[in-house]
């Protein structure tokens, strides 16, 4: 189908609907190095227009990526809740915009419509948003999950503490949780992006992050960053596996390209909750997505980046998780250029994750050859948090020396929780009391001889390391 309008006398003509929303994009690398980026701005305003027009049924009608050739799309049409999209089932996208911005779209009124929505119209409408309207809307999203303690309640922020080692040497690991923890962070996960793929390798890092969690009651949970398939291994070997962690896209075939289909994340699904080792819930899974991620794959199909990254939420959606983050800015400036590209994705990702019912992080992020720096990242950090974020990574230093790449500290946590009022989540917070690292209302409190002996404690962890 055909899309075509006339502004100040100019007629722009689109192919499909898959163009409109390309070419309605805010640019960014990735879409023009795909060769679909706006050619003008002109031509932006103008399928933004368009897009404003077109119904939301229209999405359910024409497919962006052919409902017989990929199981994403399948996945998405297959599973949409039409009673819970029947109270905007009349709207254009453009209404859409405007009900999420008025006062009708309450918390409770979003949180019944998201089964509703799909990835695309999700990404349209979002491309309607100035950055203070995604902001407005995330913030009234509420979406709580559980395992060991309750993350994402209204006024929280949690902190993935991730204390990677370019050896996954367990005195290195043992060092930056150690450091991690005595700055209040760890509430989301313990969650360590390993060196290797070798098994003994990565089942020793699970047993000491185990080992850490039970000899000190924290009330929170670990994850090792691995495949999915060795996460299985693992967990068949009797490794103490919480979360089953694994990076997905918005297509099957890039997807494919990571090893992953919807079959065996069903199946991983299904071997978590057996293992049945959360305390207050049982959400078991951990997502990474990234826009970026399908063109790099080759499997982008003509999609914008950023459509092609909510579509990997729907695949999220389909297994509850614990967790979910957007590593905004780790593809590198091929995708996202520079601080004002990777500033406006983040709060995208946020927003369409939320809107999807997802309890969305952000590992505010970027490689040292992209035009940002560190005043990039506090801006979205910001911006995040006042927005609702779930949660952010804890690096230490910001620097991932495993990864090398930059991130966010522990101190960046501190400062959004000083500076916002942001509380840990509440489990967690109470360990933190107990333990005497923070006060009673939650900050840092002067070393004591309990937290003396967490790090007394995390010493003869350390001395495990072969």
């Amino acid at each position: 189908m055909r899309y075509r309008t006339t502004i100040a006398g100019q007629v722009f003509d689109f192919e499909d609907l898959k163009q409109v929303m390309a070419v309605a994009s805010p640019a960014r690398s990735g879409d023009y190095l795909a060769g679909i980026g706006a050619a003008t701005a002109q031509q932006r305003m103008a399928a933004r227009h368009v897009l404003a027009d077109t119904p939301l049924r229209q999405f359910l009608t024409e497919a962006l990526i052919p409902y017989e050739s990929d199981n994403i799309t399948r996945l998405i049409i297959d599973g949409h809740d039409a009673a819970a999209f029947a109270p905007v089932a009349h709207m254009t996208v453009g209404d859409l915009r405007n009900w999420l911005l008025s006062a009708q779209a309450s918390t409770a009124a979003l949180t019944a419509l998201a089964p509703g929505l799909t990835p695309e119209m999700v990404a349209a409408v979002s491309k309607l948003m100035r950055n203070q309207d995604l902001i407005a809307v995330a913030r009234k999203c509420s979406v709580v999950t559980r395992f060991r303690n309750t993350i994402g309640l209204p006024g929280h922020m949690a902190v993935r503490l991730q204390p990677n080692h370019p050896t996954d040497d367990l005195r290195g690991v043992a060092a930056s949780t150690l450091d991690g923890l005595l700055y209040g962070a760890g509430d989301a996960v313990i969650g360590l992006n390993p060196a290797s793929d070798s098994m003994p390798v990565l089942g020793r890092l699970l047993h000491m992050l185990d080992e850490v969690i039970q000899r000190f009651e924290i009330p929170t949970q670990s994850c090792v960053l691995t495949h999915v398939t060795n996460t299985l291994k693992l967990a068949e070997a009797g490794a103490p596996v919480d979360l089953v962690f694994q990076s997905i896209a918005g297509s099957e075939k890039a997807n494919l390209s990571f090893g992953v289909t919807p079959e065996l994340l069903d199946e991983a699904y299904a071997a978590a909750l057996a293992l049945q080792r959360g305390t207050v819930g049982n959400n078991v899974m951990y997502f990474e997505t990234g826009q970026g991620s399908a063109l790099s794959a080759n499997a982008n199909f003509g999609v914008d980046q950023q459509t092609c990254e909510v579509r990997a939420y729907a695949l999220a959606r389909r297994y509850k998780p614990l967790l979910i983050n957007t590593v905004v800015g780790f593809i590198g400036p091929e995708y996202l250029f520079d601080g004002k590209q990777i500033i406006r994705a983040g709060l995208e990702d946020h927003c369409c994750g939320k809107l999807l019912g997802l309890p969305i992080g952000c590992d505010v992020c970027y490689t040292n050859h992209a035009e940002a720096d560190q005043d990039d990242m506090d801006t979205l950090l910001v911006l995040l948090a006042t927005a609702g974020l779930t949660f952010l990574i804890g690096v230490p230093g910001a620097d991932d020396v495993m990864l090398n790449y930059q991130s966010t500290s522990f101190h960046d946590a501190l400062f959004l929780r000083e500076t916002m009022g942001l509380k840990r989540a509440p489990e967690f917070e109470a360990w933190l009391q107990r333990m005497q690292i923070t006060d009673g209302a939650g900050q840092l409190a002067p070393p004591s001889s309990t937290s003396n002996r967490l790090l007394a404690g995390m010493g003869g962890l350390a001395a495990l390391s072969p």
